[in-house]
């Protein structure tokens, strides 16, 4: 999907907030909205929002020296999941359909996403990794249930920090044996990295690799070859998070995209209303 108008306000408010966690210098945060005022009159509005995204995050680094602004976030964010999980891993063992379960908590937890709501608190965090927003779904399970039994190699493309613990419980459903992870291949925002996926225990679980790319998406043309071939390879992607979304509800292959619908550019491209939490099945 492309950019729209109303993700300019969007980005002009991530990079404030990125900059406001690695300096307090009003200085840097007014050099960082002009450059980026100046970046938007030139934008083109045939690319999708984390390529946008991506050169403006990519920018801030460079300007800060800072490469992870968002570490001391996610690291929280990795605990408070961790703690919820025993609670989450009950629930799952008493439903009557254990990998719905999983898959309700793992969209549910797509919620911990610092791009799209800089000032989450810590009691929305816990909340959405109750599950407790998880009721209101959308989308054909049985249809995933049918491509997830064919599939010999499954690639689940994470999203953020937090949320990737809860993955884990997918994961588990899944059949972890035939399951790759994949996470960002550098910083950017509160996205997962390899860092991540090892505190909340996923690389013990399951194979975990990274895209090559500081993306918050996945643009298959700024990813690794390394990657580029799993991701043909795969005989079902499950693709997190509204930045995957945005990326890849264009290419032809087998995703299962399973996000919760955030802001009116996403809803009106997924035709669902905002707050939706999507557990779209691959096209059959």
């Amino acid at each position: 999907m492309n950019i729209a108008l109303d993700c300019v306000p969007c980005l002009v408010r991530q990079a404030i907030d990125s900059a406001r966690r690695v300096t307090g210098d009003t200085r840097v945060h007014e050099e960082i909205l002009r450059s980026l005022l100046r970046m938007s009159a030139d934008l083109d509005f045939a690319l999708a929002p984390p390529y946008v995204s991506q050169q403006v995050h990519r920018w801030l680094r460079e300007r800060t020296g800072v490469l992870d602004p968002y570490r001391e976030a996610k690291t929280r964010m990795n605990e408070l999941a961790l703690r919820a999980l025993p609670a989450l891993s009950s629930a799952i063992e008493l439903s009557h359909d254990p990998l719905r379960t999983a898959a309700r908590f793992a969209v549910a937890a797509n919620a911990l996403d610092l791009g799209t709501d800089a000032k989450l608190t810590e009691e929305e965090m816990q909340r959405a990794l109750r599950g407790g927003a998880g009721d209101i779904s959308f989308g054909d399970f049985e249809a995933f249930r049918r491509a997830a039994a064919r599939a010999q190699k499954i690639l689940y493309l994470a999203d953020n920090a937090g949320e990737i613990a809860v993955d884990r419980l997918a994961t588990e459903q899944l059949g972890p044996r035939r399951v790759t992870v994949v996470v960002r291949g550098k910083p950017v925002l509160n996205d997962a990295t390899l860092e991540d996926a090892r505190q909340v225990g996923l690389t013990d679980l399951v194979r975990v690799i990274d895209n090559g790319s500081d993306a918050p998406g996945t643009i298959l043309d700024e990813c690794s070859p390394a990657f580029v071939r799993e991701f043909e390879d795969a005989d079902l992607i499950i693709a997190k998070g509204q930045g995957n979304f945005e990326t890849l509800s264009h290419v032809r292959r087998p995703i299962a995209f399973w996000f919760k619908v955030k802001c009116k550019v996403v809803a009106a491209h997924a035709r669902l209303p905002i707050g939706t939490y999507a557990l779209l099945p691959p096209q059959e």
